[in-house]
């Protein structure tokens, strides 16, 4: 095999794309990862980092293009980290989607090809797929002229690329950091600097309720609490309101808050929430129907710290996959674990006998039980504490035998004692609701290796022009 170094410059076709929606080619065996390289590509690329059987290469120019490349929408796609496939049509990025949960599926869980093609569905897309995102999170810094600006990181750094307006969110978001940044430049106030450790603000957390149409301006500063001023508020920035005033004016506005954040960490958000205008929280609907199941509509209240589904008209699809995969009867006890604000809970709870609801941030748990009482449901109970503990010996929640366990954890997937748990009380039905292939694959093969059988598992594209994917799974003990 011939030796390649930094520097060399090579001919390459691209045939296949990674995990983070790098393109992939072969020269002689020796594999190049290229960013910015779509399948299809014929690109000349240069060596920035050579390991003895792959390298990491620079695109330097797409020589002929592939048929599903396409100019992305947003100037700022290549440089920003945020949107990884906008140089690929949609119909193309859907089956990059559903060959990455098929490739994993084979590969990390370890299932025969022929079983993967008989219980994997055909993804579920979206029509309309920019403008989808009811949450974003801008970091606040400042470019190389000491402007303060706002966007989001490169891929692999924390270097920020600004951004005036996201393409994947709402259109309202723009105006409302523009208003931030304008309100920082007049009363000179600093953005955060996390190599010194100063600066106020760190972050803009907005979120928008997209069938309400409320929205949550909450800013995260590096700050400890303030004592009000006897008047009724504590005043956290210089011109707050002033601030308050010019939010206020954008249509929809509902909440404005502040978060505390002092640590020297890469964790948004810090522990202590102060709502300074308007409501603790705002409100939205999700919608489930289909597959043989009764329409059921469920508002939300949404507080900066609750985890909600980014992408609302999918999550009604995702959701009422859950609901078809727990298959309830009316009366079966349902264990739904990392219940967010309970937004599947609330769901079955409609036709389950009762619904256990566990999470670990308090004011989800707050939230999902001011949701139970808003929608008018009495059969869900819900707790604080962490899923993973549940079933231990020594766990400070004790729940009832399950018929069904409903599972949507993090990205890292699920602690081996949430396994062991769900293995030895062994309920009829598990309904895992995933964010990330790779380790749903992992814990599928757990789950089968003690006893469940894969009944059918369906990709959601939660994430357009993203590299990231959702999967609703349905599992029977045998």
């Amino acid at each position: 095999m011939i030796e390649y170094k930094k520097g060399d410059q090579l001919d390459i076709d691209i045939s296949d794309m990674g995990i983070n929606g790098e393109g992939i080619g072969k020269i002689d065996g020796y594999t190049l990862f290229v960013k910015d390289a779509v399948i299809g590509d014929k690109a000349e690329v240069s060596i920035m980092k050579a390991k003895k059987n792959y390298a990491y290469a620079h695109l330097d120019e797409v020589l002929i293009p592939s048929n599903d490349r396409v100019t992305p929408v947003c100037p700022k796609a290549k440089s920003c980290g945020g949107c990884q496939l906008q140089a690929l049509n949609y119909k193309a990025q859907l089956k990059y989607k559903q060959d990455k949960v098929r490739n994993d599926l084979i590969r990390i869980g370890g299932f025969d090809a022929d079983f993967v093609d008989g219980i994997l569905r055909d993804i579920v897309g979206m029509d309309d797929n920019l403008r989808y995102r009811g949450k974003a999170q801008f970091p606040v810094g400042r470019d190389k002229d000491g402007n303060v600006v706002t966007g989001f990181y490169a891929g692999h750094s924390h270097n920020i690329i600004p951004i005036d307006d996201c393409v994947i969110g709402a259109k309202e978001y723009a105006d409302i950091t523009k208003i931030i940044k304008e309100h920082m430049r007049r009363f000179d106030i600093a953005p955060y600097d996390e190599e010194s450790g100063t600066g106020l603000v760190r972050h803009i957390l907005i979120r928008k309720g997209f069938k309400t149409g409320e929205i949550m301006v909450c800013l995260v500063l590096n700050r400890k609490r303030i004592p009000d001023t006897g008047k009724g508020k504590a005043l956290y920035l210089t011109g707050q309101e002033e601030l308050i005033k010019a939010l206020a004016d954008v249509s929809g506005m509902t909440s404005v808050s502040v978060n505390l954040n002092t640590e020297r960490s890469n964790v948004i958000m810090g522990n202590e929430t102060h709502t300074i205008w308007g409501s603790d929280s705002i409100k939205d609907t999700i919608e489930v129907c289909g597959y043989d199941m009764p329409h059921r509509a469920i508002t939300y209240s949404i507080s900066p710290r609750s985890f909600y589904q980014v992408n609302p008209k999918q999550t009604d699809r995702l959701y009422s996959l859950a609901l078809k995969y727990a298959n309830l009867k009316g009366t079966e006890t349902v264990w739904d674990l990392y219940c967010g604000i309970g937004t599947i809970s609330l769901f079955l709870a409609g036709m389950a006998g009762h619904v256990y609801g566990v999470e670990i941030i308090p004011e989800a748990i707050e939230d999902a039980r001011a949701n139970a009482k808003y929608n008018g449901i009495d059969n869900a109970t819900f707790y604080t504490g962490k899923a993973e503990e549940i079933g231990l010996s020594d766990a400070k929640i004790t729940l009832p035998k399950p018929d069904v366990i409903v599972i949507d954890p993090p990205r890292k997937g699920c602690d081996e004692a949430l396994i062991n748990t769900i293995l030895s009380t062994a309920p009829r039905r598990v309904v895992y609701v995933s964010c990330d292939p790779a380790t749903l694959s992992r814990d599928l093969k757990l789950l089968t290796n003690g006893g469940y059988e894969i009944k059918e598992a369906t990709p959601v594209d939660m994430f357009p022009q993203c590299v990231h994917c959702e999967c609703a799974v349905s599992l029977v003990r045998k």
